[in-house]
This record gives structure tokens, sequence and C-alpha cells, in this order.
């Protein structure tokens, strides 16, 4: 990943309103959902549009996105992310990987299999190619066993990817790493 940072691309100012359910957020099909899904927001999951928590967090802080839960009371940042906590441990370093990418203009979409967080598209390339990085979010101080990395980065080489690995500092700076090989003495 090149270190120039090119903001994403404005949305409009049309906020889509969402419900909040045990995997993220649902969104109405009946909502102009196009916007948002072309730049590479969500996923259709059994016939029903739904936002990662992640990519919740992210649109309701820019503004885009209104959560409300099933009683219809109003969802505010603070406890979506609390939410999200609840189901997944390494949450914020999560988001905060997902918010800096997104910002330095990179489509992020969710990983598959294997502990990949993320996969990340070159700027443009969404909808035209696959993913170029497999991303891995962990936090300073929290180990990760090897066998974990080891897995990990053999299923990146096996896709031709490269795994990126996004490390939250202690002040909740997102560090990045480009991991080719591991070598074990």
């Amino acid at each position: 990943m090149s270190k120039k940072e090119k903001k994403e691309p404005t949305i409009s100012r049309t906020v889509v309103k969402g419900v909040l359910t045990e995997e993220g957020v649902q969104i109405s099909k009946k909502q102009n959902v196009e916007e948002i899904t072309s730049r590479g927001y969500g996923v259709t999951e059994k016939n029903k549009f739904l936002l990662k928590f992640y990519e919740a967090l992210y649109l309701l802080d820019k503004g885009l996105v209104e959560v409300n839960d099933r009683k219809g009371e109003k969802v505010n940042f603070q406890s979506l992310l609390q939410l999200y906590e609840s189901v997944d441990e390494n949450a914020w370093a999560k988001y905060l990987a997902y918010r800096d990418l997104r910002s330095r203009g990179y489509v992020v979409r969710e990983g598959f299999g294997s502990g990949v967080d993320f996969r990340v598209y070159e700027r443009g390339d969404y909808s035209r190619d696959t993913a170029k990085y497999l991303v891995l979010s962990v936090q300073e101080g929290r180990p990760i066993l090897l066998e974990d990395l080891t897995r990990v980065m053999t299923q990146s080489q096996s896709l031709k990817k490269e795994l990126i690995l996004t490390v939250m500092n202690r002040r909740g700076e997102i560090v990045y790493y480009s991991v080719s090989q591991l070598a074990i003495k």
C-alpha cells in the first residue's frame, strides 16, 4: 500500500436508516442503498442488506447512517461500539484499521476464513479486480500465536495476496506491516 493518502470520495448526505441486529445493522431494501453498495459497503444476505458493525460505525460517524434498536430508539456511536465489542474482543482495533484504510481511499471488505479481517482493494479496483491485500488487525501488547500468523500468511500467499498486519498501538494509532515471510530459528 502506498503511503500517499487520498480521501474517500464524498457520499451524498442522504441518511440511510437501519435497525440493529446481532450481526450488524440491517437496512431496508426500500431505501436507496445503491450509492453505498457501489462504494463497497454492506452485503446482501438472505435477501437482506446488512452493514457489518465496523461499516455501520464508520458511516454513523460520518453522519450517513442512522441506527435504531428494535424498539425504535436511536443508537449512538458508543452504544454500537459496545455491542460490537461484546461479540468481538478486537472490535476497536478492527474499526480503527477499517476507518484508517477507508480514509486513505481504499475499499475495505470483510475478510474470509483463517483469521483474515479484511480484503482491501486498490483505489479504483473495487468491482473490477480482486482484492490485492488481506489484512489482519491486532492490538499492541496482545499476543498472537505464531501458528495463527503462519496460517494467515500461507493462505495469503496461496491466494497471491499481500498480507498486511495492522497494529493498533497504545495511543490508538494504526501502524502497517507487510508480512512476506516468517523466519523461525
